[in-house]
């Protein structure tokens, strides 16, 4: 890890704090990341800090050399607009819920992070499949730059509400929201009860959230017709990665040749991970 990796990562650390109210709340939001040592690379003071810590702290902030640019697709411009209605939505105090579902490979999930690196009060949970009740409270409690120690699940509960309602402008995000298990995806319910109309909650998934909320309602599962009315009774479908999006995010990363674009159309399957490793081939074999 040399001075040059060190300071573009001190730069982008300084824009992460600024998300916060404060560099503790920053540094509560990341895991095995002390306030000191973040408190320490903003000052300069980095003749203690490992190449590991580094390198923790920069995957935890987004911090990359990849010299990948994010071209403003279809649904880039969807997912971004739909956020900022959410926030204004929370400022006003006429909070809403946004269930927003496309297929894997659309770029959701690097939308939604590029909105929260940029702005503030907006929060981001990134969902898993193993998750149980207290860790998916704990995670928001993370998100929210607030430390979970030693707290019961009334503990942490409260304190997201109450944390989420002082809020100005807040969005919670769920990315990956259909990966929860029922009884976490039912503490949904509660949230958008205790936070109405105070903060907005911004749900991200695969077409699977749509399909497993129709079949336990027409099951009557418990909780699923009660999730359905939360969410306005619709999930906002996007619209995939077209021919033209694919050749957008060509131009911007230097793949301009039509020959070659036509290629990439070809080959991506309307997969941005599949775009991606392509123009990257193409680039690397120019």
């Amino acid at each position: 890890m040399n001075d040059i990796q060190k300071t573009k990562i001190t730069t982008r650390v300084r824009e992460y704090c600024d998300r916060y109210e404060s560099q503790n709340r920053a540094a509560n939001s990341l895991s095995g990341v002390s306030a000191a040592t973040v408190s320490q690379i903003l000052n300069g003071k980095w003749e203690l800090i490992t190449d590991e810590m580094w390198r923790k702290l920069a995957a935890q902030i987004g911090f990359s050399e990849d010299d990948w640019v994010m071209a403003e697709t279809r649904d880039f411009k969807v997912i971004t607009a739909l956020l900022c209605e959410a926030q204004e939505l929370s400022a006003m105090r006429r909070a809403d819920v946004f269930a927003v579902t496309g297929d894997a490979g659309t770029g959701k999930s690097a939308a939604v992070q590029h909105y929260v690196n940029g702005h503030r009060q907006a929060y981001l949970v990134k969902c898993s499949d193993f998750w149980t009740r207290k860790i998916f409270l704990q995670k928001i409690m993370s998100a929210l730059g607030r430390d979970a120690s030693g707290m019961t699940i009334s503990d942490l509960m409260e304190t997201i509400v109450s944390t989420l309602k002082s809020a100005e402008r807040p969005v919670l995000i769920l990315d990956e929201v259909d990966k929860l298990s029922d009884p976490v995806l039912y503490f949904f319910i509660t949230l958008y009860n205790e936070l109405e109309p105070n903060c907005s909650i911004f749900m991200c998934a695969t077409p699977y959230l749509e399909l497993r909320i129709s079949r336990g309602r027409q099951y009557n599962k418990k909780g699923y017709n009660e999730i359905y009315s939360r969410m306005g009774r619709k999930c906002i479908s996007l619209y995939g990665l077209s021919k033209k999006d694919v050749a957008v995010v060509c131009m911007q990363n230097g793949v301009t040749r039509q020959a070659d674009i036509d290629s990439v159309v070809e080959d991506c399957d309307s997969d941005l991970r599949r775009v991606k490793r392509k123009v990257y081939s193409l680039k690397k074999n120019a």
